[in-house]
């Protein structure tokens, strides 16, 4: 059985630090559901300080609901470009038409409701619930999984079925029903800035007396995850193909990462591959449709790592003499329109460099922009 007195003294402590040492963020202090649950969105896989100008710049891009529903889905990707994990911006965007179809455009209270949400899963929920509506949801994200595995002594791997029960069990025990907002921010404000992941600050933590991982030594040794995920290295070669003062982009449709993204022409190979032998496959000779062509310039291997997955990035820039016709799925633009399009944070990397020696590559090669 927890002891609920020394669960009261925990929350308790929790909250007076936190009014002491939480960031001043522009999504704190707020009831605004719409405002809380983009922050929330953004916050999943990034970082605060990166995500402070995303949220800035997405809320005045799109400051209600219906001006995010109404958006072309390229708007709404492009405005996250840079951020990675785009599923995240296709489902705000899906989930914002759903609130204006289903609930006459104004956030659902209920936390069923947000749950039926496109995109928001549990740990979403909570968050909006509680920030917003102050109702007793208790939030468990990857913080909170630290703090309590740390402080309670938990090894119950937090990636299993088992220990996802447990620690929601337990936080829930742990929550200040009466101040739900503020007990949730502060525990996972603890776990940001006092219970980090590396080189945790116990020397001024104020529940280190009573902290199991403290005691025990154990604090490198938790939280517990069961799962090793397995990365799998996928080769993408891409051709920056210059012609007449255009070149060609083509859209990822497919249930892949960047889906709805736009690149440059891709050739991937599922091991390391060599340029003149790329150049003999019937891919590549349908991308020239068989014109003479004039290497410019190769890249580096470029490494992005994503979570599950290692790409081995290649870019090629090529000149083919004459006009390529116009042939799907690829499109026809001039280099000044390639900063309207929705990319890769790998492929945007690249563009700024191409773009730095473009000026060069116009001189050099007679190539122009129209």
């Amino acid at each position: 059985m927890l002891d609920h007195n020394n669960l009261h003294f925990i929350s308790s402590t929790l909250t007076h630090w936190y009014k002491f040492n939480k960031r001043e963020l522009p999504w704190r202090e707020i009831h605004d559901p719409y405002r809380i649950w983009i922050s929330e969105i953004i916050l999943q896989q990034t970082r605060v300080a990166q995500g402070f100008d995303y949220f800035v710049r997405f809320t005045h891009q799109f400051p209600d609901i219906k001006s995010l529903a109404m958006a072309n889905e390229d708007e709404v990707l492009k405005c996250w470009q840079g951020l990675g994990y785009y599923s995240r911006a296709r489902n705000l965007h899906a989930a914002a038409k759903q609130i204006v179809e289903n609930f006459n455009g104004e956030f659902p209270p209920s936390y069923n409701d947000i749950l039926s949400l496109k995109g928001i899963g549990e740990y979403t929920a909570a968050a909006i619930t509680s920030f917003a509506f102050k109702l007793p949801f208790a939030v468990v994200d990857g913080n909170v999984f630290r703090f309590l595995s740390r402080y309670f002594g938990i090894h119950t791997p937090i990636d299993s079925g088992a220990g996802k029960k447990e620690f929601a069990q337990l936080a829930n025990a742990l929550l200040d029903p009466n101040q739900p907002d503020l007990h949730n921010q502060a525990i996972m404000e603890f776990g940001a800035l006092q219970c980090t992941p590396n080189a945790p600050d116990c020397a001024n933590c104020p529940l280190a007396d009573s902290c199991f991982a403290k005691e025990h030594n154990l604090i490198a040794s938790l939280p517990v995850k069961g799962n090793k995920t397995k990365v799998t290295h996928r080769y993408f070669h891409h051709f920056i193909v210059l012609s007449n003062g255009i070149l060609l982009l083509n859209k990822r449709t497919k249930k892949d990462i960047w889906q709805n993204l736009y690149e440059f022409p891709l050739y991937e190979s599922s091991d390391p591959m060599e340029l003149p032998d790329i150049i003999q496959t019937e891919w590549f000779q349908s991308l020239t449709h068989q014109k003479s062509f004039q290497i410019i310039t190769q890249s580096n291997e470029i490494k992005h790592l994503l979570s599950h997955q290692t790409i081995h990035a290649f870019f090629y820039i090529i000149k083919i003499d004459g006009q390529i016709p116009a042939s799907p799925p690829f499109l026809q633009i001039t280099t000044d329109e390639l900063s309207q399009y929705a990319v890769s944070r790998l492929t945007e990397r690249f563009i700024k460099k191409f773009s730095q020696n473009l000026d060069s590559l116009k001189n050099e090669y007679n190539f122009t922009s129209n």
